[in-house]
């Protein structure tokens, strides 16, 4: 059964509490920034959503862009993205359901989100209609996915899957410009990683 947004942020805001993230590396992955440094357009509305620490969106802010939205369903981790980067504009940290976001992006960055909640068809279909719907004409989904077996445990996150899998949730919204086992993934997730960027169609 489906959690309420209540239940689900009580879930994630547990987590935190109990310092039960494993997702949380402490700091921007590597293929992330390499994407992002290649970014010439900074006024580029972003958005990062499922984001906790948001270690991108505090990269994103020192290198100059300002449009970047975090987004999370448990206040925790905005508390704490605030706290260590005082200066972000407060009204730029989403405190929401991703799924009943409105807004239009041309860029979200995927980040351990869309392994996070139970993978069914259900969620994962909905996840790519929802990212469709809130990019721009153009917008582009970019960021990695977990390359690990994906088991029926329903507690065992990060729910994984593979290249054919995630494309067949994607296909139905997105032009491929790249899907590939990540070449330059932290050392701890060597392996274990596609990196992708997809454009709306």
């Amino acid at each position: 059964m489906k959690k309420s947004q209540a239940e689900e942020s009580q879930y994630w805001t547990q987590r935190y509490i109990e310092e039960r993230t494993g997702w949380d590396i402490g700091y921007i992955s590597t293929p992330i920034k390499d994407y992002i440094d290649q970014l010439t357009n900074k006024d580029i509305k972003v958005l990062i959503p499922g984001a906790g620490n948001a270690y991108e969106a505090e990269y994103l802010f020192e290198q100059g862009f300002k449009n970047v939205f975090v987004l999370d369903i448990s206040q925790t981790p905005l508390d704490a993205f605030a706290a260590r980067v005082p200066n972000f504009p407060k009204n730029q940290l989403l405190l929401a359901d991703f799924f009943s976001l409105e807004g239009s992006y041309d860029l979200i960055l995927e980040q351990t989100f869309f392994c996070s909640f139970p993978p069914t068809s259900e969620n994962r279909k909905a996840y790519a209609k929802q990212i469709s719907d809130l990019l721009s004409r153009n917008g582009k989904l970019v960021g990695l996915w977990f390359d690990i077996p994906l088991t029926g445990d329903m507690e065992k996150r990060p729910f994984g899957g593979d290249k054919n899998l995630y494309l067949s949730y994607l296909d139905q919204y997105f032009d491929v410009n790249i899907f590939e086992k990540c070449y330059n993934s932290i050392p701890e997730r060597q392996g274990n990683e596609l990196f992708g960027i997809f454009i709306k169609k």
